[in-house]
């Protein structure tokens, strides 16, 4: 049955009318009145059934079903900080860690990034992923979606994280350094993790310094040399399949 993402609040025997881009997707499928779909909130553990009621031009018009809970999400939830690969591969890697079960992803600036942002173009950006890991929790059964967070400096997150009593989850970072522990027994005891990875190149050795002092582990995924966006879904399936 296919599923879609409507972020407001849902409740049973009420009739809904869909958000434009999942009504588009709708239309796109040819659905019609009496068609069944399931519907997901993003920040519950479950779903609702549905059926098409009303088909416009601009609109379609549902009545929600039963609630239905529904676990997919990962027991050990995974915050993803991750120096921005250039080109497509962040759009690859914002659908994929959504797949896998990330409950977040912090987009950062480090010293090696070649991609860029600020200002507008950042915030286009953001949304953009948003809508990707939506599209993807769609595809995958995922009732949770991960937040994408405004772009940040490496510096500017770091001194965020360590503010706030919220962002205390154990750090994992993502090193070449000797005696590095293995990723998948770093996070066994633990119920979350932040996870930090490097863009192109990896973090610098002073970025990593940096992160040690704020708490970060180091942790290895073995002796290949791995692409960034890579790195960091190999690390993400080693602590949550």
């Amino acid at each position: 049955m296919p599923r879609f993402h409507c972020p407001t609040a849902l409740s049973s025997g009420t009739l809904l009318e869909l958000p434009a881009g999942a009504a588009r997707h709708v239309q796109v499928l040819r659905l019609q009145p009496g068609d069944g779909i399931t519907l997901f909130s993003g920040d519950t553990l479950g779903e609702f059934s549905a059926t098409v009621t009303q088909m416009g031009r601009n609109n379609v018009q549902v009545q929600v079903g039963d609630f239905v809970p529904t676990l997919r999400e990962p027991a050990l939830r995974v915050h993803l900080a991750v120096g921005m690969p250039a080109n497509e591969r962040m759009d690859w890697l914002v659908e994929k860690a959504a797949e896998i079960g990330v409950a977040s992803i912090q987009p950062l600036t480090t010293e090696r990034s070649v991609l860029r942002l600020s200002g507008e173009r950042a915030d286009k950006k953001q949304a953009h992923w948003q809508s990707i890991a939506v599209a993807a929790c769609e595809q995958c059964g995922g009732n949770q979606v991960p937040m994408i967070h405004p772009v940040m400096t490496l510096a500017q997150w770091l001194k965020h994280r360590s503010d706030d009593a919220a962002c205390a989850a154990p750090g994992l970072l993502l090193s070449l350094r000797p005696k590095a522990l293995a990723v998948r027994g770093a996070a066994a005891s633990t119920m979350g993790v932040t996870f930090l990875s490097g863009p192109e190149g990896g973090l610098s050795l002073a970025e990593e310094d940096t992160a040690v002092a704020a708490g970060f582990t180091p942790v290895t995924l073995g002796p290949r040399v791995l692409r960034a966006e890579t790195a960091a879904l190999v690390a993400l399936a080693a602590l949550l399949v």
